[in-house]
């Protein structure tokens, strides 16, 4: 019988709260920014209220049990209904939160988000109790147990240093996508990388870590780092490379754009789904792309995420041989 991969994420759980309100919530360009402007004083009434839950980690964690891997999460959270909302989910959709720390010590992020028609919006979050750099708030030995970690923010440099290293040591492959917490520190972060097996990042992010204007230049410096990286365009495309070839990819598929919230969480658990079951560069691309057009394409960051034996169509790639 074949091994169920175990695939632990860690990061962050959330309670969010969609406000719709397409006469309310209409974006404005000033100097080439995009504003919704909400006058302080009034009452102003929106069209639709969707709870829903979300966070990094949690939008990885119903990727990967969508795909029937074992899916792990480790993280905390507080009590109350918030926290109900985040137990409900992983209990639905059978993610193992043998790692989950509740207390009631800590706050539960909480996100409420203001969705304009263009499936743009504009997030307030609380983010409640965060990981302490000491790791004392996690289970540090469920790492050694794991086949994969997926990590995309655990807002210490010091406990990323810390779980990647444990991880490096008992071999467990990481799947890093980083936040901007960690990308405003990239002299501490560049080292890290020695530890990582699939880098994931936008091209703003990439740009940041290594240098380059094109798709192309990022993904060839990011390479030198990292054996496989996947760097993601928005509506421009995607590439990525295993150090042995170079795949470049343009969009899915053309559809409304309802709600982009876990668009990117879905791309990056996606691809590495793929790869963790050891499906090619190719066939990773096109998964994570389906995976997050089928998000963008609803309102919540999991609710389009597939389903094993979801039925794909064929994307056209450019594979150049390195």
């Amino acid at each position: 019988m074949t091994k169920q991969l175990k695939m632990l994420s860690i990061g962050s759980a959330t309670q969010d709260v969609y406000l719709v309100g397409g006469k309310v919530f209409k974006p404005q360009t000033e100097h080439g920014i995009a504003y919704e402007h909400l006058p302080l004083g009034a009452k102003l009434e929106v069209e639709n209220v969707f709870f829903s839950t979300g966070g990094d980690a949690m939008n990885a964690a119903t990727t990967f049990a969508r795909q029937g891997l074992h899916s792990q999460f480790m993280g905390i959270i507080g009590v109350g209904p918030s926290a109900e909302a985040v137990l409900k989910t992983f209990d639905d959709e059978a993610i193992d939160t043998k790692y989950l720390n509740q207390n009631e010590r800590y706050i539960t992020t909480y996100s409420t988000i203001l969705l304009a028609p263009s499936g743009e919006r504009t997030v307030l979050v609380y983010h409640g109790s965060r990981l302490r750099a000491d790791g004392s708030d996690i289970n540090m030995a469920a790492i050694d147990d794991a086949d994969w970690l997926y990590i995309s923010s655990v807002a210490s440099m010091e406990l990323l240093e810390k779980i990647f290293t444990r991880a490096a040591k008992r071999g467990v492959k990481i799947a890093f996508n980083p936040s901007a917490r960690e990308l405003a520190q990239v002299e501490k972060l560049r080292p890290l990388l020695d530890d990582v097996e699939v880098l994931i990042c936008n091209k703003e992010e990439m740009q940041q870590i290594v240098e380059g204007k094109s798709l192309e230049e990022l993904v060839v410096h990011a390479s030198h780092l990292v054996q496989t990286v996947v760097i993601s365009d928005g509506p421009k495309g995607v590439i990525a490379t295993d150090g042995t070839k170079v795949v470049k990819a343009g969009i899915y598929e053309d559809v409304k754009v309802v709600d982009r919230l876990g668009a990117g969480d879905a791309f990056g658990s996606g691809f590495v789904a793929c790869i963790a079951q050891n499906k090619t560069l190719e066939e990773a691309i096109v998964f994570a792309s389906a995976n997050s057009t089928s998000v963008v394409n609803k309102i919540g960051a999991k609710v389009g995420i597939l389903h094993k034996g979801a039925k794909l169509h064929d994307m056209e790639l450019e594979v150049e041989e390195l």
